[in-house]
C-alpha cells in the first residue's frame, strides 16, 4: 500500500470529532492515505462513514480501531472522581470494548485497504481474518518490544508513535509506573525499530508539521509519515472552533491522564495543571468526565476541556486538506534535494 501512494502522507485517525469522511476523502484523493477513526463510534456509524468515503473517492483509505483493554477496579479512581465531582458535573464511569467484535465483523465483511490498531496488538486470528479479506493490518507501537509483538501477530506495517504526537499514547500496557520514564521521540523510535524489526515497513508519527520533517523521517528509514495535528485546522476536519483557535497560540503541550485516564498529549490548561496525579483508568475516567467536557465546550471554556495537540501545533495552517498533502509532499521533495545538494557540495 505505501509503495502505491503518490504522497508519503498518512492521515492520523483522530477520534472524538476531528476525523470525518470529508477529511479522509480529501487526503486520499490528493494521493495520501486518509483514515477514519472508529474509536468511540458504534459499528453502524462506522459503516455509514465508510460508505460516505466510498461514495466520494475511489482512492484507498483506512479505518482505525481501538484494541480493548481491561477494566480498572473502582477503588483506583473513586477518590479522583470524588474530587472532580465537587466542582464539575460527571457521568458514570464504565468499561466497554468499544464495540470491538461488531467493528471487526464489519471490516471483514466490507474490507477497506488498511485497518490500523491503537492501544494494543490484535490477536493473530483477527489479523489473519482481515488479511484474508484483502486488508493490510497496521499496528501503532511506542517501543521495540511492542514492535516485535506486532510483527509476530502478523502486522504488515508498524506506526511508530513518538512522544511528540498529540492525542492518546498508543502503548499496549498503559501502566502508571511508565509515567516516570520519558517516552521515545519519533526519530529515536524510528531508528530503534529499524534495527529491531528489519524489513518491516514503518510509518513515523509525532511532531511532523513540515515537509522537511517528513523528509527527515523518510531518510531515517520510515516508509511514510503520519500526521494528525497538522490537519486539525483544515476545513474538512471536525475540530471545534475553540480547539482551532487554541492551536494557533504558543501554549505548551503536556502529557496528562486528567481527562481520560490514559496518557495523552494536549495543550496545557488549568484542568491539566490542577490534576497531575490523575489515575490510570481508561476508559472509565473518559466516560466519567464526558459531561464536564461537554459543558466546557458549550460554555467556550478552554480551561476545562481536552485540547489534544502535538508539540508543533503552532505550525498548523487553515488550508484544505488536499492542498496540505500536496504542499507537504513538495516541501519534502525540496528538502531531500537540498540535503543531497549540500552533501555533494560539502559542508
Amino acid at each position: 500500500m505505501l509503495d502505491d501512494l503518490q504522497a508519503p502522507i498518512v492521515l492520523a485517525p483522530m477520534a472524538g470529532g476531528p476525523s470525518t469522511p470529508a477529511l479522509a476523502t480529501a487526503v486520499s484523493a490528493a494521493g495520501g492515505l486518509g483514515f477514519l477513526a472508529a474509536g468511540y463510534l458504534p459499528a453502524a456509524t462506522v459503516a455509514e462513514q465508510i460508505a460516505a468515503v466510498r461514495g466520494s473517492t475511489a482512492a484507498p483509505f483506512g479505518v482505525n480501531l481501538f484494541v480493548p483493554g481491561i477494566s480498572t477496579p473502582p477503588d483506583r479512581f473513586a477518590g479522583y472522581l470524588t474530587e472532580l465531582g465537587r466542582e464539575f458535573p460527571l457521568g458514570e464511569p464504565r468499561f466497554d470494548d468499544d464495540d470491538w467484535d461488531a467493528k471487526l465483523e464489519l471490516l471483514v465483511a466490507e474490507p477497506v485497504a488498511v485497518v490500523s490498531f491503537t492501544f494494543g496488538c490484535p490477536d493473530p486470528a483477527a489479523v489473519a481474518r482481515l488479511r484474508a479479506a484483502g486488508t493490510e493490518c497496521w499496528v501503532t507501537v511506542t517501543g521495540a518490544a511492542e514492535a516485535r509483538q506486532a510483527r509476530e501477530a502478523g502486522a504488515d506495517v508498524l506506526i511508530a508513535q513518538g512522544a511528540e504526537a498529540g492525542g492518546h499514547r498508543a502503548t499496549f500496557a498503559d501502566r502508571p509506573a511508565d509515567d516516570v520514564c520519558d517516552p521515545l521521540s519519533t526519530l529515536a523510535l524510528v531508528q530503534l525499530l529499524t534495527a529491531a524489526v528489519p524489513g518491516t515497513p514503518i510509518v513515523a508519527a509525532g511532531g511532523l508539521g513540515t515537509g522537511a520533517a517528513v523528509a527527515g523521517v523518510l531518510v531515517a528509514g520510515a516508509h511514510g509519515a503520519q500526521l494528525g495535528t497538522a490537519f486539525l485546522r483544515c476545513p474538512e476536519a471536525g475540530t471545534s472552533p475553540m480547539h482551532r483557535a487554541a492551536l494557533t497560540t504558543p501554549t505548551p503541550t503536556a502529557l496528562t491522564r486528567a481527562f481520560s485516564g490514559r496518557r495523552a498529549r494536549g495543550l496545557l490548561n488549568r484542568f491539566v495543571a490542577e490534576h497531575p496525579d490523575a489515575p490510570a483508568a481508561y476508559p472509565e475516567i473518559h466516560y466519567a468526565t464526558g459531561p464536564l467536557r461537554q459543558r466546557a465546550r458549550a460554555e467556550g471554556d478552554p480551561d476545562a476541556v481536552n485540547l489534544w495537540a502535538g508539540q508543533v501545533h503552532e505550525l498548523t495552517a487553515a488550508e484544505p486538506a488536499g492542498e496540505l498533502v500536496r504542499r507537504l509532499t513538495a516541501e519534502a521533495d525540496d528538502a531531500l534535494r537540498l540535503a543531497i545538494s549540500r552533501r555533494i557540495q560539502g559542508y
